[in-house]
């Protein structure tokens, strides 16, 4: 029974290979020996590094060798620059690895090297002098090729170009590879650097010879430029304004002696043809030949005024907002002029502008002598008319408005107008007489005042009554709130 139970399995051999079995019949069990280990399947071989490279690494990472400004990443990548290298050079068993010095020490050499020679921190570069101390120059070389050892003759390693031809570099040192493309021979940068330093240094203009279709009587030219502002030689009393795009031109510029018979010039062109677009370009090229020989003197805030009082007459706000912003500064180095009247007209450009925040730094500025000025008592008098709301009063300001007032006056007077028709409504009901709103808004006629009603849109408010025009106050305040809105609102 024994028997029979153990003949009931067939015995097979374990398979050892990935080769398809044989199909058709069963091999009798044999005595199988171990595989070889020395076939092509064994595992590849360990690299076994020198007991003095392991050594080296274990104090570059000891605790006590340890800098705090050098991170660790930067100094692995180091050392493994370093022990590829040597690896590459076939000079592992050569290198002093006992007294080489460490990757941090390395590192903080490079860094003091690139202060030294006022280049760029480059983290690898700096190995590459203390690298090659410790290596011979005539060992082998790599056969892979870079950048600064490519040759001509297809790279039989022995005759180097003539820019890798330098005595202290050896092929160790000519195989490090830079992250900066910039980056080359960093132990001949300091010997470049003081090159193109005494280069630049000793680079002088020479004198240029001596002309012979030149009269005798003329000087060349200096090719310095001037230290200080420019003296013109221009004797022309106009002058087309154009913008500056290089240093002036002594030979185009007006001196002050020819700008001073300009402005004479030009004031007489002005009472004569009131031509304005003529009149601001003459003053723009005069203001601009002041500006750029550092002029100034009364003389320079006369010609700023005039331009000032011409563009406020023509509506001219961005010239006038120049010269006012010149004036300012001029008025402050105590030259004259008449900062007073200015004031004035800074006041009520604020009025205009309806600027609150540059209102109270003017009001901040004033100076006890100018609170005293006629025309400043009544610039701060109209302020303080329509901070109140009082109509009444604002117009009677605006009929006496001193020096050129009225000019900014009218800018901001419509507004004003319809802030007061809107009053005028909301108090008088059921209607009103035309003449009774001509006099309180200051409107030369009838007339006038009713073309301003109608160009508001409320013409239909007009009815004549007996021997007069009456105005329908009820009925026509909606809509100068909406005009005086539409006045109010920023324009875009």
């Amino acid at each position: 029974m024994i028997n029979a139970a153990f003949s009931a399995f067939t015995p097979v051999t374990a398979r050892r290979t990935f080769g398809q079995p044989s199909v058709g019949h069963t091999t009798p069990p044999q005595h199988v020996s171990p595989p070889s280990t020395s076939t092509p399947g064994s595992a590849r071989k360990r690299q076994e590094w020198p007991p003095a490279v392991r050594s080296y690494v274990q104090r570059s990472f000891a605790d006590e060798n340890m800098s705090p400004d050098v991170d660790r990443h930067e100094m692995e990548i180091t050392l493994k620059q370093v022990i590829s290298q040597s690896v590459e050079a076939g000079t592992l068993d050569s290198v002093d690895w006992d007294n080489l010095p460490l990757p941090q020490a390395m590192i903080q050499n490079g860094r003091r090297h690139d202060q030294n020679s006022h280049m760029s921190p480059r983290p690898f570069q700096s190995n590459e002098n203390t690298i090659s101390a410790y290596h011979e120059t005539n060992k082998t070389t790599s056969k892979k090729r870079t950048s600064s050892s490519l040759d001509h003759d297809g790279g039989s390693g022995h005759d180097t170009a003539p820019w890798n031809q330098a005595g202290s570099r050896n092929a160790f040192e000519s195989r490090i590879s830079y992250p900066d493309k910039r980056a080359r021979n960093d132990s001949k940068s300091s010997q470049v650097l003081d090159g193109r330093k005494k280069r630049f240094e000793n680079t002088k203009v020479a004198p240029s010879p001596p002309r012979p279709w030149r009269a005798s009587g003329i000087q060349e030219m200096s090719t310095e430029e001037p230290k200080g502002p420019i003296v013109g030689r221009c004797q022309d009393l106009e002058k087309k304004y154009f913008r500056l795009t290089s240093a002036p031109n002594p030979d185009t510029v007006r001196p002050l002696a020819v700008l001073e018979k300009t402005l004479e010039h030009l004031k007489k062109k002005w009472r004569e043809e009131k031509n304005y677009f003529y009149i601001c370009d003459q003053f723009k090229s005069l203001r601009q030949d002041l500006t750029v020989q550092h002029i100034k003197t009364g003389f320079t805030i006369n010609a700023y005024e005039i331009h000032a009082r011409i563009a406020l007459e023509k509506g001219d706000l961005g010239e006038y907002n120049q010269c006012q912003t010149q004036l300012r500064a001029l008025y402050a180095l105590n030259l004259g002029g008449h900062p007073s009247e200015f004031m004035a007209y800074r006041i009520l450009y604020f009025l205009h502008t309806s600027n609150k925040t540059d209102m109270n730094d003017a009001l901040a500025d004033l100076t006890p002598a100018e609170k005293e000025d006629s025309a400043v008592k009544h610039a701060l008098a109209t302020r303080s008319a329509l901070a109140l709301g009082n109509y009444h009063r604002f117009f009677q300001l605006f009929l006496d408005t001193p020096n050129m007032g009225a000019y900014l006056m009218d800018m901001f007077v419509a507004r004003e107008r319809l802030s007061a028709l809107s009053m005028i409504c909301r108090t008088y009901k059921p209607d009103v007489k035309l003449r009774f709103v001509t006099e309180e808004l200051a409107f030369e006629s009838d007339d006038e005042c009713a073309r301003f009603i109608c160009n508001n849109g409320a013409e239909h408010f007009l009815e004549q009554r007996d021997d007069s025009v009456r105005l329908l106050t009820g009925k026509a305040m909606t809509y100068f709130e909406a005009a005086l809105k539409a006045a109010a609102a920023p324009k875009t």
